[in-house]
């Protein structure tokens, strides 16, 4: 019962990253107001490391940050094993 609420949380929570990269690209362009990079990671942390990655390369924002291109799949990573041993223990 846990894996599909989990699911369901990891989705939503992926949106907003993907958004968010998004939105944020949007305004780099615009030299408008910007979605701090620590919010980028919060949501990141709270389980939107998928769409924060999918955003990251689909808007090329952030690849050249090395925090971004090697902390977020190495957060993803990390992610993923906690949920696997979750799903194992």
């Amino acid at each position: 019962m846990k894996l599909p609420v989990l699911a369901l949380w990891v989705v939503g929570v992926s949106l907003m990253g993907f958004c968010l990269m998004g939105i944020d690209k949007q305004r780099a362009r615009r030299g408008a107001w910007r979605v701090r990079e620590r919010t980028l990671f919060a949501v990141s942390l709270l389980g939107g490391t998928p769409g924060t990655l999918l955003g990251m390369y689909a808007f090329h924002h952030k690849t050249r940050h090395w925090y971004f291109r090697f902390g977020l799949p190495a957060l993803l990573l990390l992610q993923l094993g906690m949920v696997a041993w979750t799903v194992i223990r």
